[in-house]
């Protein structure tokens, strides 16, 4: 479990195609601290396992279902990363619940600069629709942001200068793709609100369409 508080932005030095895959090494300073195989980092909002580490860096393996459902399918070399150690018991809870389980990826439509700010436009895909509201949370690459605004499938995110500075979002462009993963209540109320097949077909809800048992 994350919370969408990013600790650095880290580097991809490495890419290799494996059977399974992609490995990836990525440069790294501050999530290397108390890190050890096998724990999960969240490496722009995926969550994935540490298979090997060195003073500098860390590798883990995505496999093709991870990069079929992310956009680690696109990744190379040099790509900028954000990443986040999964939370401990003792840390402060400053972001929302992140699984880092990725619903799907978005594209960036539009970039507005507000002073030092900026408003991002990203095009969700039509199926998380029902999962976002305005003023409720996302994580955007992994990062734990609020939701300015929604039209349909567009949403705008407010980016204040410490979130340019100490992710990537800062240095993303229009038409980019990035990791989008609905807040995990949602899911759930939409899961418990919708009504199941047996109970569209039950017997009073046909008399009530007008297709009771003749008398």
């Amino acid at each position: 479990m994350f919370t969408g508080i990013i600790e650095e932005i880290g580097k991809v030095e490495r890419l290799h195609s494996i059977p399974e895959g992609k490995l990836l090494q990525i440069q790294a300073r501050k999530v290397l601290t108390d890190l050890s195989l096998g724990d999960s980092v969240a490496i722009d909002g995926v969550c994935l396992s540490v298979t090997q580490l060195n003073a500098s860096s860390l590798s883990v393996v995505a496999v093709e279902e991870t990069l079929n459902r992310t956009t680690f399918g696109q990744i190379k070399v040099g790509t900028l990363v954000n990443l986040e150690r999964a939370m401990s018991a003792s840390s402060r809870f400053g972001g929302h619940f992140v699984q880092g389980h990725i619903d799907g990826t978005g594209q960036i439509v539009s970039i507005r600069n507000i002073g030092e700010a900026a408003r991002m436009s990203i095009q969700i895909p039509s199926e998380l629709s029902q999962f976002i509201v305005e003023k409720g949370s996302i994580a955007i690459n992994g990062v734990s942001l609020t939701i300015a605004k929604k039209n349909m499938t567009l949403i705008e995110i407010a980016l204040i200068p410490l979130t340019q500075e100490n992710t990537n979002l800062g240095q993303k462009r229009v038409g980019e793709w990035v990791n989008i993963e609905v807040d995990i209540l949602s899911k759930y109320v939409v899961n418990l609100l919708k009504p199941t097949f047996a109970e569209l077909l039950s017997v009073e809800k046909i008399e009530e369409w007008g297709y009771g048992r003749k008398k």
